[in-house]
């Protein structure tokens, strides 16, 4: 009798597990007011992101759906891949919603291993190209990429190609987030080894002669990176660290680095002079996406999906507020029903690297590895 309770135990916990995958898949072709009733019922959403405009989303969210807590966490990519790793393995449920960078780790550590899903709102999937709909859904763009003080340069960048910043006027006046600490900023460096045959012809035109490598180098992206770190490259804990000193006014000689083109958007608040050094050889830095993603086992499906379909923006020309954090000179929606913000440089104009985050998986812990050994 035993056995026989434990079976039809089993069986019945196999078949509810089975329907409830039934009923969450058929989630994903419900819009938002299909899905808004168990949303409702539901009553709560909880979101990880690497931004901290996600308060700005989230008492929109509250706003549009009254009844519904969108709970969220300012965490960032690192540190969230981390914790969803870790969270998978207690067995605790984690977010609903992963809003989240570092594509090149999320895509084959996390998403290959089945800890996030994708999900595609049909009321925008027409708008998307294939690129941003597989195998996540990128909501938009963004970047890691050289910055200046245009108030000390009123007359644009100081720095017209990246091997300036191994020169002896620059040395000591560098500045980004350690890239041991921040996976966008490893991105940046392995772009760069990446892209070194373009690193050897800037290296011509800055030097007018051709690279030679020194010991422990194989490409002109690491030389470059091994020249940028003996010229002192100062490697601080946060982007704000970095905004700060390259932005504040009034300083005689400040120093330049990488940073978000985005980070523009708080000049007028925190007193900032902050610019994207644009016409800089070969590459100012790295576009990149912002992936939204679902836990597999969301503890709230419906309102996880109401909440990526708001974030996506409504049907207004910018988005409207799901998306106005967003909506910002420096961040290019994914949408092409959206207009381009008026203040921004056009993507076609941009010179950062559209990274490649299958390519640099393949080379991103042999470039961690150097970067250690330089520290």
């Amino acid at each position: 009798m035993r056995r026989i309770l434990t079976a039809t135990a089993a069986f019945l916990m196999t078949t509810a597990a089975f329907a409830q995958t039934i009923d969450t898949k058929a989630l994903d072709t419900k819009s938002a007011a299909d899905l808004l009733p168990q949303a409702k019922q539901e009553g709560k959403v909880t979101v990880y992101a690497f931004t901290s405009r996600i308060g700005r989303v989230e008492k929109a969210f509250e706003a549009a759906y009254p009844g519904i807590d969108m709970v969220t966490f300012d965490i960032s990519s690192t540190e969230q891949i981390a914790r969803i790793k870790s969270e998978a393995q207690a067995g605790l449920p984690g977010a609903d919603v992963i809003y989240i960078s570092d594509a090149p780790v999320v895509l084959t550590e996390l998403f290959a291993n089945k800890l996030v899903t994708p999900y595609v709102p049909p009321r925008v999937a027409g708008d998307l190209a294939d690129q941003f709909k597989s195998p996540l859904l990128a909501q938009r763009l963004s970047t890691k990429v050289l910055m200046y003080n245009e108030e000390a340069h009123p007359n644009g960048s100081p720095v017209k190609n990246l091997w300036d910043l191994t020169r002896p006027e620059w040395k000591g006046r560098v500045i980004m987030v350690d890239p041991l600490q921040r996976g966008d900023y490893l991105d940046l460096m392995t772009e760069i080894v990446l892209q070194s045959d373009e690193m050897a012809t800037a290296y011509e035109a800055a030097f007018g002669k051709k690279i030679e490598l020194t010991d422990g180098n194989d490409n002109a992206g690491q030389q470059f990176i091994t020249d940028l770190f003996a010229n002192d490259l100062v490697l601080v804990g946060s982007t704000d660290d970095v905004n700060k000193a390259i932005g504040a006014k009034g300083q005689e000689k400040p120093p330049i680095g990488f940073t978000s083109y985005s980070d523009r958007r708080d000049n007028e608040d925190e007193g900032w002079a902050l610019q994207v050094a644009n016409d800089v050889a070969p590459s100012n830095g790295i576009v990149f996406p912002a992936l939204l993603a679902l836990n597999p086992k969301p503890a709230n499906p419906a309102a996880a999906r109401l909440a990526v379909d708001f974030m996506m923006g409504d049907e207004t020309e910018t988005g409207g507020d799901g998306f106005k954090p967003f909506y910002v000179a420096g961040d290019w929606a994914t949408r092409s029903d959206i207009k381009p913000h008026k203040d921004a440089i056009p993507l076609s104009h941009f010179k950062g690297w559209q990274m490649a985050p299958e390519e640099t998986a393949k080379i991103r812990a042999e470039v961690a590895d150097f970067i250690l050994a330089l520290q």
